[in-house]
């Protein structure tokens, strides 16, 4: 990319040839000089931006999105986290108490859960549990065990809110890398209606799918097994049902299609990590918290788990000076069949502080 100065020099020794002189700094001349030589640059740049969005490679944005289309490809939308939280009492009430859907509860961080059905206390009963989601879509949304502790509008008698269990399964949009790496693999596995590609594209194509794996001879000569996950984790039982009427139709003759909920590697994890001097040492071992389980969900379908991508994820929180993975022991082997979800998440801090 030429630089202005550049562009108005080319200008002025243009000038200067067909005019036989070269006109003054600071004339009218020059001045309008620089303008064009501004105007040029500004265009030079655009045609650049043009062109980069032109190509999948280097196409961004909404850009990239249009290169989707043409392969029949859909950005993966950001997913709100869900989970359970626990309503008590202090002491069990004597009637049942009623916990409205849409109740709303918060962490310290502000970060807002609501449940999504309506529950019910019953008499002599010390507490409820409530499924319930991030009102957000996004990765802020997953909350490590007993993070949420707020009520901010309180049924009746109930005087306390948590989470016993870590809201997980909350994802941001898919990432421009990600979607491109998805777009250009569509060209380099052209999928023809036969092959592993087209299955793979197919489900994927319909919302509530974020990841898919397809398996050729899964049951014997002429027959596919499809495995899908949602962001959330393994897919509802309408979803499956959907998709097995979608392949009915579109399958090829005489091959055997079954699209199936894949089976779950539950994956322990233990973390220790070192806060950098003067951190709030609480704050930083949750973000850890947030981090691993960002990790898990359902677009781990078919792919290994890896301790240097869970430890680059931690080892990338500003406030944190070092990190140790205790558990699992190994990376994971990736099995197109099995879904890794997060199991019992431990996080400590690190005493010392020792090298990893």
């Amino acid at each position: 990319m030429r630089s202005t100065e550049e562009i108005y020099e080319s200008l002025l020794a243009a000038f200067g040839e067909r005019a036989g002189f070269r006109p003054e700094a600071g004339c009218d001349l020059a001045v309008r000089l620089w303008a064009a030589a501004a105007e040029l640059q500004a265009l030079e740049m655009q045609a650049d931006w043009v062109l980069d969005q032109s190509f999948p490679q280097t196409a961004q944005g909404i850009y990239l999105d249009r290169h989707g289309d043409m392969r029949g490809l859909r950005r993966v939308p950001a997913a709100r986290a869900a989970g359970v939280l626990r309503f008590s009492v202090e002491s069990p009430p004597m009637a049942d108490v009623a916990i409205p859907a849409g109740t709303v509860c918060m962490t310290a961080g502000e970060v807002r859960f609501q449940t999504t059905g309506a529950v019910t206390l019953r008499a002599g009963e010390r507490y409820a549990d409530a499924a319930a989601e991030a009102l957000e879509p996004g990765t802020g949304g997953n909350a490590a065990p007993g993070a949420v502790r707020f009520l901010t509008a309180c049924p009746m008698a109930v005087t306390a809110v948590t989470n016993p269990d870590a809201f997980t399964g909350g994802a941001d949009e898919e990432s421009d890398g990600a979607f491109r790496a998805r777009i250009l693999e569509s060209y380099r596995r052209l999928p023809n209606g036969a092959n592993a590609a087209w299955y793979e594209e197919t489900a994927m194509s319909r919302p509530g799918v974020t990841a898919a794996r397809a398996v050729g001879r899964a049951r014997g000569v002429g027959t596919v097994d499809v495995y899908v996950a949602g962001e959330n984790g393994l897919p509802s039982q309408e979803l499956l049902e959907e998709l097995n009427g979608v392949f009915r139709e579109k399958r090829e003759i005489a091959v055997d299609v079954e699209v199936k909920a894949p089976r779950v590697r539950t994956v322990d994890v233990c973390v220790s990590a070192a806060p950098r001097e003067g951190a709030d040492r609480e704050a930083v071992l949750e973000a850890v918290s947030k981090a691993a389980a960002d990790y898990f969900g359902g677009r781990l379908l078919g792919r290994p788990v890896r301790l240097a991508d869970l430890g680059n994820r931690i080892y990338a929180l500003e406030d944190v000076e070092n990190y140790r993975i205790t558990a699992p022991g190994e990376d994971l082997a990736a099995d197109d069949a099995v879904l890794p979800v997060l199991g019992t998440l431990t996080v400590t801090a690190m005493e010392d502080g020792a090298d990893v």
